[in-house]
C-alpha cells in the first residue's frame, strides 16, 4: 500500500479546494475518518457543514446518504424496514439511508430520542438489527451529525449516551472577509463540489485505519492521557466527566494526528491539540458553574494546566519568575 501519510494529505488538499480556509477542521473530520470513529458538527447554518461531509464522500470514493432529521422522522426511516412480499411470500429487508458508507446525519437534535437511539448500534458496532436481523455496514463507516448550537426550539438535546459515541466534536466558525471572497469567486459559475474527483478508495482508507494503529504511543503519554480525562471527572464545575471512551477517543486521535505529521510516535502536545475535541462534548457542565457562564473549552484548559506533562522538568530555582 501508498505511503498512508501521502493519501492522508491528498484527501486533505482535495478537500480544501471545496472547504476554504478550514483546514483545521477538515483536517479533524479525516482524524474521525483514520480512527473509524464519527463527528458531531455544531455550528449555525451556511457554513458548509453538508459540504464537509459531502467532499468527504467524494474524495475517498465512498458512497454518500443524508438523512434530514425531523421530529416525524421514524427509527425504520434511518434503519431500514422488512416488507412483507406477497409474490415470494417472504420478508424483504429495504435498507434504510444508514447502509451508506458516509452518512449525513443533517440536524440530529430535531429528531426525537427513539429515532435518534437508531443510530446507535451503527455508531457502535457498524451493525444494524432489523426484525431479529443482524446487517453489517460497509466499511469504511462514518456518521457526520450536525446541529445548531443556537435554536433550541423544537428540539430535543442529544442523550449523554449518544454524544459520547461521537469522537470528535467540531466547529467551522465564519470565514475570514479574505476567505468569503474566494468562496465567492470559487462558486461564481458552478460549486467546485460538482467538479470534485475521487483520490482514493475505501480499500486504501481501511489500510490507513490499519496504519495508524501502529503508531508509538509512550506508556507515560497514555498515563498522560488518563489523567487528563480523571482530571475531567474531578474538575469542580463539573457534575460528569469524560468517560473511558473519551480517553479512548484522545488516545486514538493523537495516532492519527502523529501520522499526518509524518511521525511514528504521539506527543503530550497531540494531546493537548486534541483534548477539547475529544473530550469537551462529553462533559456535563454543573448548573451553578453554568450559571458563570463556564464552558466545556474553560475546562479542558484547566485541567490541562493542572495535569504535569509527561517529561517535564521543573525550573531550577534562578529559572523561576520573579514574584
Amino acid at each position: 500500500m501508498e505511503d498512508p501519510r501521502i493519501i492522508a494529505e491528498r484527501i486533505l488538499a482535495n478537500m480544501e479546494r471545496v472547504i476554504i480556509g478550514k483546514a483545521e477542521a477538515v483536517r479533524l473530520a479525516l482524524v474521525a475518518l483514520m480512527c473509524q470513529g464519527h463527528v458531531l458538527i455544531e455550528d449555525v447554518p451556511g457554513v458548509g457543514k453538508t459540504i464537509l461531509a459531502r467532499s468527504l464522500a467524494k474524495s475517498i470514493g465512498c458512497s454518500f446518504r443524508r438523512i434530514q432529521f425531523t421530529p416525524d422522522l421514524l427509527p425504520t426511516d434511518v434503519t431500514g424496514v422488512s416488507i412483507y412480499n406477497q409474490k415470494s411470500g417472504d420478508f424483504e429487508f429495504r435498507e434504510g439511508p444508514i447502509m451508506a458508507q458516509v452518512v449525513l446525519a443533517d440536524e440530529i437534535n430535531r429528531a426525537t430520542p427513539k429515532t435518534q437511539s437508531a443510530l446507535l448500534e451503527s455508531m457502535d458496532e457498524a451493525q444494524v438489527t432489523v426484525d431479529g436481523i443482524t446487517h453489517v455496514l460497509s466499511q469504511p463507516f462514518i456518521v457526520l451529525a450536525t446541529q445548531n448550537p443556537i435554536e433550541y426550539e423544537g428540539t430535543f438535546p442529544l442523550p449523554e449516551a449518544e454524544l459520547d459515541r461521537f469522537l470528535l466534536r467540531i466547529e467551522l466558525g465564519y470565514p475570514t472577509q479574505t476567505d468569503e471572497v474566494l468562496i465567492m469567486e470559487a462558486q461564481q459559475l458552478t460549486h467546485p463540489i460538482d467538479a470534485l474527483e475521487h483520490v482514493t478508495d475505501p480499500n486504501e482508507i481501511m489500510g490507513v485505519q490499519r496504519a495508524i494503529k501502529d503508531i508509538y504511543v509512550d506508556p507515560l503519554i497514555k498515563q498522560y492521557i488518563a489523567a487528563v480525562a480523571a482530571a475531567t471527572r474531578e474538575h469542580e464545575s463539573v457534575y460528569l466527566g469524560a468517560s473511558p471512551r473519551g480517553s479512548l477517543a484522545l488516545f486514538r486521535a493523537s495516532q492519527a494526528w502523529s501520522l499526518l505529521d509524518g511521525r511514528d510516535f504521539a506527543r503530550p502536545d497531540d494531546v493537548k491539540e486534541l483534548a477539547l475535541a475529544t473530550l469537551g462534548h462529553r462533559i456535563i457542565i454543573s448548573p451553578a458553574a453554568r450559571v458563570k457562564d463556564i464552558t466545556p473549552a474553560n475546562i479542558i484548559e484547566d485541567c490541562l494546566a493542572r495535569v504535569p506533562v509527561p517529561g517535564a522538568r521543573p525550573g531550577r530555582p534562578s529559572e523561576q519568575p520573579a514574584r
